[in-house]
């Protein structure tokens, strides 16, 4: 077996495009090796800013030989047709007699079987990888000079081994393959040979200052900036996407310290840590109380004379203007205040079809002043925070900065004068943003932020812009978990319909029945995603779904979660097995009789001791099911389903459901029905997996 070693030196690559070339090219070169008939064992790889590497391992030196089948027309065919075939497979001089016959599923079928020499793995590999660099998919791409390929930057060298030997691929954009690579831009100047192998090419680069694995690059940065934090006393924030978004940056990292000017450090420290991370990618630190501290981690990407003291040098005077620029938006923005700036919202269109912001937030102050009864906040205190909630997209800041819009708006609420939680409010009614992001829990905050998702949701229903497929522009799945996250944990027992119609009211949208349990249908979906971290299956969040009737998140979940307890049990599973086979019974006599067998069963009727004992429980657990759900005692309700479980059993060994006597029959179908009936209070088992038997 034998090892085939592909490089790709280019212009740098930018970082957020790294990954997923490496990936690309993996699969397209993997792809190719494995349709030509050339498996191999394992295949990995690498990237750095300038280079995509590729290492295939136990690759065979020649394909195996194959039989190829011609299939050829169907037995009795015309005469010329087989002819036409014999032409096709370019065996003229063949007797009709070499012609195979084999079957199908369409029947019998002539055929001719071609044997295919061994190919040499080299030309196998040349074919993949001229491919793969074809159709390797870059976001975007250029040409360069008269060339007619294209790559994401000007490639400069191609080195391509099998086998410990070269490789000679077709030029690419100019370039010819060999076995020659370049080290560092700035540390190696010599072309690095006598590669023969991954190993050897991996140590060559190393001294040439290139570390071609990302997560070695990765783990050095993080390694060398905690050491440094560390003989500082500090601490560095953890950034595990700055990480990855430098580690592609840099093929040598050195990570050096720099310091912030005092006089910046009395701007918010979001502020300073959204201008060090967006504009220079550096690393904040803090101290032992978790407090910003005037020092910056940034990642050189090579090694100087004077310990890289110039390079820290150079970093800080532009990190003091980007400051200086943050530190001016923050000193004029507090020239005014919020209330001063909403009338600008009115400028700012939020859709053209749901109008401005202005317009947004009237109809969010309407619908948050319903539900901060609901939540328990302070009515006056939600709408301050709502009419303040959007006003610092107007500042200086935030424009310079979006991602820190709520953020600032804390900022700017608190220099106002407004209460702590309006101000906080502001800040958290864009949260959750997502399953990592932290859920707001003070009352105000749950108000404002539940009233604007809502809002949000209800309008695009309004307006027929739903998520189709995996496009979701305007982040509604995301928008539907954070009203899911905030409802479960903070136990706000709220119908979802009733905001939901608040909402559609204060728009004045029209057609609203239809919409909202639509609207309400694609809740259940993102809450069955939601869900499905925690284990719970998402045939019995249908189950309960599907009663129809049950749209209190927090009441559901205490629902999905009892009854997913109870089929757990032995009860519970043989009970589901007797549904199915009741709900079975009942669906193809009611087909095959064309008539509904939902009415309740005659006890005179009844003869068997099986069938009389389990009407009788049927009949004595029915309303104690139906009470205590209502009561929500949800453990007392799956206890009376577990009564069924013995009488349901025997009736099932003992009973004939078909039999002949017409009257018997109808009642017994009648007690299924009733079954079906008591069961699917608790819930549509139908729609739950398993059971059958």
């Amino acid at each position: 077996m034998a090892e085939l070693l592909l490089e790709i030196l280019s212009e740098e690559i930018p970082a957020r495009m790294q990954a997923r070339a490496a990936d690309d090219l993996k699969r397209l070169v993997g792809d190719g090796l494995k349709e030509a008939g050339l498996d191999f064992q394992s295949s990995e790889t690498y990237v750095t800013p300038r280079r995509l590497t590729l290492v295939v391992d136990g690759l065979p030196i020649e394909t195996n030989a194959e039989t190829h089948e011609e299939k050829g027309p169907r037995v009795g065919a015309p005469e010329q047709a087989i002819d036409g075939f014999l032409r096709k497979v370019a065996r003229d001089s063949i007797d009709h007699e070499d012609i195979k016959i084999k079957e199908d599923k369409k029947g019998e079928y002539y055929s001719f079987e071609v044997l295919l020499t061994p190919r040499p793995a080299t030309r196998v590999i040349q074919d993949s990888i001229e491919n793969a660099l074809n159709e390797l998919p870059w976001p975007k791409s250029m040409r360069w000079a008269d060339h007619a390929e294209r790559w994401v930057r000007p490639i400069q060298s191609l080195l391509c081994i099998f086998n410990k030997e070269p490789v000679s691929l077709i030029p690419f954009a100019g370039i010819d393959s060999g076995a020659i690579t370049f080290g560092h831009r700035f540390l190696s100047s010599a072309p690095i040979t006598g590669i023969t192998d991954f190993q050897s090419y991996k140590k060559s680069l190393e001294t040439g200052h290139v570390l071609i694995d990302p997560l070695e690059r990765r783990a050095a940065i993080k390694g060398d900036a905690d050491a440094l934090a560390a003989k500082a006393g500090l601490k560095m924030i953890d950034d595990p996407a700055l990480l990855d978004e430098v580690a592609g940056l840099v093929e040598w990292p050195v990570a050096l310290m720099g310091s912030i000017d005092d006089e910046f450090m009395e701007v918010p420290p979001e502020v300073l840590t959204t201008t060090m991370r967006k504009n220079q990618k550096y690393f904040a630190l803090e101290d032992s109380k978790g407090k910003l501290a005037p020092k910056f981690i940034l990642v050189a990407n090579k090694e100087t004379p004077d310990g890289g003291a110039a390079i820290v040098a150079g970093n800080e005077r532009v990190l003091r203007a980007r400051l200086a620029d943050a530190k001016f938006f923050w000193d004029q923005d507090r020239k005014q205040t919020l209330a001063f700036r909403t009338p600008l919202l009115e400028e700012i269109t939020f859709h053209a079809k749901l109008g401005s912001l202005a317009e947004k937030i009237d109809r969010v102050e309407a619908l948050a002043a319903d539900l901060a009864d609901v939540v328990g906040a302070d009515k006056d205190h939600v709408r301050s925070a709502v009419s303040l909630s959007k006003a610092d997209l107007v500042s200086g800041m935030v424009i310079e900065f979006p991602d820190l819009q709520g953020t600032m708006g804390r900022y700017y609420a608190l220099n106002d004068g407004e209460s702590p939680d309006v101000a906080d409010a502001i800040a958290e009614h864009y949260s959750p943003q997502g399953p990592s992001d932290d859920c707001p829990t003070a009352p105000v905050s749950v108000t404002v932020a539940l009233a604007d998702k809502i809002d949000t949701l209800v309008g695009f229903w309004a307006i027929d812009e739903k998520p189709t497929g995996s496009k979701d522009p305007y982040a509604l799945r995301r928008a539907a978990l954070g009203v899911i996250r905030l409802v479960i944990e903070n136990n706000i027992r709220m119908p979802l319909l009733n905001p939901f119609r608040s909402s559609w009211t204060a728009g004045q949208y029209m057609s609203e029945k239809d919409e909202l349990m639509d609207l309400l249908s694609f809740f259940a979906d993102r809450l069955k995603v939601h869900l499905k971290e925690k284990g719970i299956r998402h045939d019995l969040i249908s189950a309960v779904f599907a009663l129809g009737n049950e749209d209190d998140l927090v009441r559901l979940l205490a629902r999905v979660e009892a009854l997913g307890t109870f089929l757990d049990t032995e009860d519970g599973a043989n009970l589901l097995t007797a549904y199915k086979r009741a709900a079975n019974i009942l669906r193809i006599e009611e087909k095959k009789d064309k008539t509904s067998y939902d009415a309740a069963a005659d006890a005179k009727v009844l003869e068997q001791k099986e069938e009389q004992e389990l009407h009788k429980v049927l009949t004595a657990i029915i309303d104690d099911i139906s009470q205590n759900l209502a009561a929500e005692n949800y453990s007392k309700a799956m206890a009376g389903l577990a009564s069924l479980r013995a009488p349901v059993d025997a009736f099932f060994d003992e009973v004939t459901v078909n039999c002949e006597e017409a009257t018997l029959r109808v009642n017994r179908l009648r007690l299924l029905s009733q079954i079906r009936t008591t069961m699917n209070q608790v819930a549509d088992f139908s729609q739950i997996e398993g059971g059958e038997r």
